[in-house]
């Protein structure tokens, strides 16, 4: 199927793009299980002559279509999962699940990918080699990805990875990807501090923990911008502080808990080091003890240059160089479509969904329980799933 038959196809693929898309933006499912967001996305293609796989440890499923004969192995990948939100867009197909929301545009890229799938397998008879379809569970914070390949769900691995993400705050029609660090990997903090409680009014009588709690926020903060280099950028944010509930009692105990994001390997593992000092040492300056843990996220997303080529390639082969932008700098955010990066050559991709004609500057952006996305740009992301796993078949990372 040529460039042109791509995006005229997938035009006309628009109102059944839609229909699955609200029908998952309905009955939004959290975690790594989602078992009737994955039935939508089977029903869709059950007409496809797809080959499915399952593991055990989520209810994700890889799609594989093969072509006409031998060749290169490639991976398109679309996840399914919600959010812990309750919404409030106003919209008529608007989440009946209390507490679940589609914020994150999760429910469109499971329906540019099925429709990706569809392209594809129109044209199967000049296919040469594999697309594997990748529909997963668990990318908000559950390690769906790694799970599902720790069930050897894509093995042998392929050749190639892609996967897109929508930007419901970016220019309508624009895609943009970069080499290298993407986003950042993201671990969770905490750190309790043990003190010793007491009466409010005699604070010299106790050990109180929230002045210590303060001073290593603020500490944390003057040691980032101290002791990281601005070219390699590093993020602790402290996002809760939780100690005591009454006015004339001195609590015994204070939590932080907060994020770590880095753009390297070497600065993820220099700033628990860090962290870990500075805190404990704090706490003991003024009596108390602080105890920090540090649960492991995701790794850095990191794009492998040729396949931003590719990408890149298939864009402006598409829609014109008017619609590539090329990125600056990466975005602190974490995805977990980076295990699949450790283990196979590839990249991801972001699509402005912003209203078109609108100021997409004033969208709400990504994990806002109001945000909405113009799916008139599904057809453009599916066709653009189908034309780079195409071009990958056909010529590997030339471009």
């Amino acid at each position: 199927m040529s460039q042109i038959q791509f995006m005229t196809e997938a035009q006309a693929l628009l109102p059944q793009l839609s229909a699955l898309r609200r029908a998952i933006h309905r009955e939004p499912e959290l975690g790594l299980f989602t078992p009737k967001t994955m039935a939508k996305v089977r029903e869709a293609l059950a007409d496809l002559p797809l080959e499915w796989r399952q593991g055990s440890s989520t209810s994700g499923q890889v799609a594989i279509l093969r072509g006409h004969r031998p060749g290169r192995r490639v991976l398109l990948r679309g996840d399914m999962d919600a959010l812990p939100l309750q919404e409030e867009t106003g919209l008529a197909f608007a989440s009946q699940t209390a507490g679940a929301m589609h914020a994150c545009g999760h429910d469109s890229h499971a329906a540019m990918l099925a429709g990706a799938a569809r392209l594809l397998c129109a044209g199967r008879d000049t296919l040469c080699g594999e697309v594997l379809f990748m529909f997963q569970p668990g990318e908000e914070g559950y390690h769906g990805a790694r799970f599902m390949l720790e069930d050897g769900l894509l093995d042998p691995l392929p050749d190639a990875a892609f996967a897109l993400h929508m930007m419901p705050n970016a220019p309508h029609g624009r895609f943009s990807g970069r080499a290298g660090p993407l986003l950042a990997s993201s671990d969770k903090l905490t750190i309790l501090v043990h003190g010793a409680g007491g009466h409010a009014s005699m604070p010299h009588h106790a050990v109180d923990p929230v002045p210590i709690a303060c001073e290593i926020v603020c500490a944390l903060q003057a040691m980032v911008t101290r002791q990281f280099p601005v070219f390699d950028p590093v993020v602790v944010t402290i996002a809760e502080i939780k100690c005591g509930n009454n006015d004339n009692v001195i609590a015994p105990m204070a939590r932080l808990h907060g994020t770590i994001r880095t753009l390297s390997a070497e600065n993820r593992r220099i700033i628990v080091e860090r962290i870990t000092t500075l805190a404990s040492h704090i706490a003991c300056a003024h009596r108390a003890s602080a105890e920090i843990s540090i649960e492991a996220g995701f790794p850095v997303t990191l794009c492998d240059a040729e396949a931003v080529g590719t990408g890149k390639a298939a864009v402006t082969s598409l829609f014109g160089d008017d619609a590539w932008h090329p990125m600056d700098a990466p975005v602190m955010g974490a995805e977990d479509f980076s295990y699949v990066l450790q283990k196979v050559p590839g990249a991801m991709f972001f699509l402005g969904a912003a209203e078109a004609g609108t100021d997409w500057r004033s969208c709400c952006g990504l994990h806002s329980n109001h945000m909405v996305l113009d799916e008139n740009v599904m057809p453009m992301g599916a066709a653009w799933l189908a034309e780079v796993a195409h071009r990958f078949l056909e010529r590997g990372f030339a471009t």
